[in-house]
């Protein structure tokens, strides 16, 4: 690692003044460095290092931008950077400045890197204050349905950064906001083939937004109408009854031969997950019943190899199949929990959260090597 007075002399190359290929030399040691967890936390330690190298996102020489931007997604992957690259270095304004600009070359690097600094709940809550000044969750949304927006850049990565905020309540509350049609716009992205990406965010966004129990009755409503962009990625090409198909919902009923399901593992037990805390309400597990989702859940489940994904599929029949809980209990998310068992499903959704974010960064990788 470096000592002190190398690192000085490195931060003496990354002026706007310096000439572009010694410039260029010193971004390119920095990204490698950036790309080791012992890197990311020796550059931790020079918040001069890491404002000069964001200084450098504006040079003149796109080689060098481009270096700078993925040194920011390294160093963002690393949680303990979060704090000093949203407070000391104030990323956030200009990287949210930046977004806005259809022109700007750099869009999916911004999105990738908004997305890892909205991970954990202190600098997501950051990450939230400063997006609603300068731009708006409902302008972000705008943005992420505007497939055309920017033409340079294909902002899959503001899927996972919508799911990050919508762990805020604040941020469920503006996006089901119901004189605003801010949801609903999300929903045909549940069937998103060019991007896993963009779609898991989207589920992960819906899953995150049915913990609000009190909206349940108004997500399955036709206003928003969101049971069949859960179901149709879970749905097979099995043939139904004529009963069990006219009770499916329109979109579902008489779905032709090579009719395909989700392909991601990760995604099916989001979805199956999204549809189970629907039914923790009386009005969810009554329309649930009603728009007859037994049978898309019991062929999923025969066609199912995935072990995690078939044993959410169980939790879901057995919710769907079993009597109403007894007088008082009917609300399943106002039910008293014991802490201890409380805290350990606390753990386990966060293990799994943290699962399918590595998963995520994993596949960023892979994209960003293919099109290498």
């Amino acid at each position: 690692m470096l000592s002190d007075a190398e690192a000085a002399e490195l931060l003496a190359f990354l002026t706007p003044s310096t000439r572009p290929d010694v410039k260029g030399k010193a971004t390119e040691y920095i990204l490698g460095l950036s790309g080791s967890r012992d890197g990311c936390r020796f550059l931790r330690s020079k918040p001069d290092l890491l404002a000069a190298l964001f200084a450098l996102t504006s040079d003149p020489s796109v080689a060098i931008v481009k270096d700078c931007y993925h040194i920011l997604i390294n160093l963002s992957a690393d949680e303990t950077l979060h704090q000093v690259l949203v407070c000391e270095v104030q990323v956030l304004p200009v990287l949210l400045k930046n977004l806005q600009d259809p022109e700007f070359l750099f869009s999916d690097q911004i999105c990738t890197i908004l997305s890892n600094l909205s991970r954990h709940d202190k600098t997501c809550r950051t990450v939230f204050q400063v997006l609603q000044e300068q731009l708006g969750l409902a302008q972000l949304v705008e943005i992420f349905c505007n497939e055309s927006f920017n033409k340079k850049a294909k902002l899959h990565y503001l899927g996972p950064l919508l799911s990050n905020l919508t762990q805020l309540p604040e941020a469920r509350s503006l996006l089901m906001d119901r004189d605003r049609c801010v949801i609903q716009r999300l929903l045909p992205f549940t069937q998103y083939e060019a991007s896993v990406v963009r779609r898991g965010g989207v589920i992960g966004t819906l899953r995150n937004c049915c913990f609000d129990h009190a909206h349940h009755a108004w997500l399955l409503s036709d206003a928003v109408d969101v049971l069949p962009f859960l179901l149709l990625p879970l749905a097979g090409p099995e043939e139904l009854t004529e009963e069990e198909n006219e009770g499916l919902p329109v979109d579902l009923q008489y779905l032709p031969e090579d009719k395909q399901r989700e392909a991601d593992p990760d995604i099916r037990k989001m979805l199956l997950e999204t549809l189970l805390l629907l039914t923790a309400t009386k009005t969810g597990r009554l329309t649930l019943r009603q728009k007859n989702v037994y049978p898309i859940v019991r062929e999923l489940h025969r066609w199912e190899k995935d072990v995690h994904v078939g044993a959410a599929c169980e939790k879901l029949v057995q919710v769907l199949i079993g009597d109403e809980p007894q007088l008082g209990m009917e609300n399943l998310m106002e039910v008293d929990i014991p802490e201890d068992v409380e805290d350990k499903l606390r753990e386990a959704d966060a293990k799994e959260q943290q699962e399918l974010q590595e998963e995520e960064e994993r596949r960023r990788r892979e994209e960003e090597e293919q099109e290498k």
